[in-house]
């Protein structure tokens, strides 16, 4: 059980009863973008949002991680998460109760609206995640992450607490947990400060809608290809005509549904 965050100056430190190895323990800015995230496995985190870039704006207090775990909140001596399906059927549902009790827990020292701090639970069933979703969660002020397992959670809750359904896409994982690391990945990113060029989120793919164009560095030639002439020109209106050339060519061929969507923006 932690208690509400202090502030001093710049930086954030949380009370804990729990004792924490202070050698390891993050710094956090005051306000700092926060993922909390619900998990029967909270040893997956950080993983891979441990390392390079989003790693190193962790290490710096840029954002913070916070895995809760819901195992705790399990009914009886063996805490139960889960139960048989109503109606039956093959797998296990994780309870109503013991999720609730979870979010509960999640939901201490956020604000209740859902713009300034979305609950989100990984899912199949879910709307599509997209980069205008990133850049929605990456306005708020943080969000909390619900990580599914065996056949699902118990629908009354995802309603009790208007969570909202996610997916990264038409397949089945055997959990949340990989789904919400690439969810923060691609949120975190976007927060300031994170890549240190701003200029990199605004000409990759997706953020104007389009499929980003083919990328060319050293050597000039290679196995008989060589950069095409005008990235070579250091004409930089001929460049920029080029690049948006290729990327709607790409979007056109590969993702017919971006492209009818580019189409019909106004101009």
């Amino acid at each position: 059980m932690t208690e509400n965050a202090r502030s001093h100056g710049r930086l954030s430190v949380s009370a804990s009863l729990k004792p924490r190895d202070l050698m390891a323990e993050r710094p956090r800015l005051r306000g700092a973008w926060t993922a909390r995230v619900i998990t029967l496995f909270p040893e997956a985190f950080p993983g891979i949002l441990g390392l390079s870039l989003t790693g190193k704006a962790l290490d710096q207090g840029l954002w913070a991680l916070e895995p809760i775990d819901l195992r705790p909140f399990g009914e009886g001596r063996h805490r139960n998460v889960d139960d048989t399906p109503a109606g039956g059927g093959a797998g296990m549902v994780l309870r109503a109760d013991v999720v609730a009790k979870a979010l509960d827990q999640a939901a201490i020292g956020t604000p209740p609206d859902r713009a300034r701090w979305p609950v989100v639970y990984l899912s199949p069933r879910g709307a599509p995640f997209t980069q205008a979703t990133a850049r929605r969660f990456a306005a708020a002020e943080g969000l909390t992450l619900l990580c599914g397992r065996f056949e699902g959670v118990d629908e009354r809750v995802l309603e009790e607490y208007a969570v909202e359904e996610v997916s990264l896409g038409d397949f089945v994982l055997t959990g949340g947990e990989i789904a919400a690391e690439a969810l923060i990945d691609a949120t975190v990113r976007l927060l300031p400060g994170v890549l240190g060029n701003a200029a990199s989120t605004e000409e990759e793919s997706h953020s104007a809608g389009l499929l980003e164009h083919p990328q060319y560095t050293r050597p000039a030639e290679w196995h008989g290809r060589a950069i095409p002439e005008v990235l070579l020109s250091g004409n930089h209106g001929a460049v920029e005509r080029w690049r948006r050339d290729m990327a709607e060519r790409l979007t056109e061929s590969r993702r017919p549904d971006l492209w009818a969507a580019y189409r019909r923006k106004p101009d």
